[in-house]
């Protein structure tokens, strides 16, 4: 693969902006699906419902993210001087951890028997939770192997006995993926569409041809006794490929904005883009519904196009206009987006394993519930701050 000489090389603000506000959206969805009460409008729409709200935004967006990171990664490690077999070992560890993260946390909810399981399934969550922090935790330079080892390695051991410790509500030991976890997806997300990149060498039709791929895998996956649906291995890729179809499109909207070498004030391709994106979720609406719980192509396409029209406006206010000081408030959360995203977990488990009760009842429900949510989001992005400031960073 080779460098893109044409690929702007300095961060883009406007895409750790749009990371940060998703997650700081994210964290403010999670914390208030356990708020009574609630607008439904501000949940997550069933799914046999035909219709999608912010919340069911928040997911898509951030494999939209994923994607249009995904060359300039690439670019700096080719720059870097990283070999292929370098990069590739990357990609793969990467894929993987997050896969692994994602059944824990999916084991940690539900399906376990608590009467058989030897340590409490609160005490199991906290740890499952935890772990992953000081195994992926970007150590400093300067930080002690030996401590850093023993952090790492007893992470990883503290996993595996999680693993034997935890018992099904069938009876059987050992986990099984019920479901991937929003980290699994976007893991299985993540390894798909990177190793295409790489193996068409980020070309620009290459990428519109897989995202093509994605949309139409998908649709022969949910249409009933197709011969995708009847060969489980090819089931399964094609129900991941909905998620890769949201990175690939943030790839293909990444390398139009950034992959040339003369920039225009207005981008038609991308327009065009944002305009396929609907026509093509609103044509495939009555036949598969708009639903992100059941991952259908035309969610998948509505998701980016909504996506690409809020980068679009991100880009010109923060790259054109220079309108970047109010971003501040949410670049905690892009510089350290995985860590924030288990620190909840950890805050909740560690309240139930310890019976802490620190938010009244008052605040669980309606109104006060939402400020409470906010609240709740705002807290988390100062207490990245902190943890910035010292170094405790999640990198995979």
């Amino acid at each position: 693969m080779k460098i893109k000489e044409n690929l702007f090389n300095q961060r883009i603000i406007s895409i750790d902006a749009l990371r940060g506000i998703t997650i700081f959206v994210m964290i403010f969805v999670n914390e208030l699906a356990s708020i009574k009460n609630v607008p439904q409008w501000m949940k997550h729409m069933p799914a046999d419902a035909d219709a999608m709200t912010f919340v069911d935004l928040v997911f898509p967006a951030f494999l939209f993210i994923v994607g249009m990171s995904v060359p300039f990664a690439f670019n700096a490690r080719l720059l870097k001087g990283d070999s292929a077999k370098t990069i590739w070992t990357h990609t793969f560890k990467r894929a993987l951890a997050l896969i692994i993260i994602g059944v824990f946390m999916v084991n940690a909810e539900y399906g376990y028997d608590a009467a058989k399981m030897i340590i409490a399934p609160a005490f199991w969550g906290l740890l499952a939770y935890s772990m992953p922090i000081p195994i992926w935790n970007k150590y400093p330079k300067d930080f002690p192997l030996w401590l850093k080892n023993v952090l790492q390695y007893g992470g990883i051991l503290v996993l595996i006995a999680l693993y034997f410790l935890y018992i099904q509500d069938t009876g059987e030991r050992g986990m099984t993926p019920k479901w991937w976890g929003i980290l699994g997806l976007i893991g299985w997300a993540y390894l798909f569409t990177v190793v295409y990149y790489w193996l068409v060498s980020g070309n620009l039709w290459a990428m519109i041809g897989f995202l093509v791929f994605c949309v139409v895998m998908n649709s022969l996956n949910l249409t009933e006794n197709s011969f995708v649906q009847n060969i489980s291995w090819l089931s399964f890729i094609a129900g991941h490929l909905t998620h890769a179809a949201l990175a690939a499109a943030g790839i293909v909207i990444s390398l139009l904005f950034f992959d040339r070498k003369i920039e225009s004030k207005i981008n038609w391709p991308v327009i065009g883009f944002i305009v396929l994106f609907f026509a093509v979720g609103f044509f495939l609406r009555p036949y598969f519904g708009i639903s992100k719980i059941q991952g259908t192509p035309s969610w998948a396409m509505l998701s980016a196009g909504i996506c690409t029209i809020l980068f679009y406006f991100l880009y010109w206010l923060m790259e054109v206009k220079k309108q970047t000081k109010w971003s501040d408030f949410f670049m905690p959360a892009a510089a350290n987006p995985l860590l924030i995203y288990i620190l909840p977990g950890v805050i909740y488990y560690f309240c139930d394993a310890f019976n802490i009760h620190f938010i009244p009842e008052y605040f669980r429900e309606g109104i006060p519930g939402i400020v409470w949510s906010l609240v709740f989001s705002t807290i988390m992005l100062l207490v990245m701050k902190i943890l910035n400031r010292y170094k405790i960073q999640m990198q995979l």
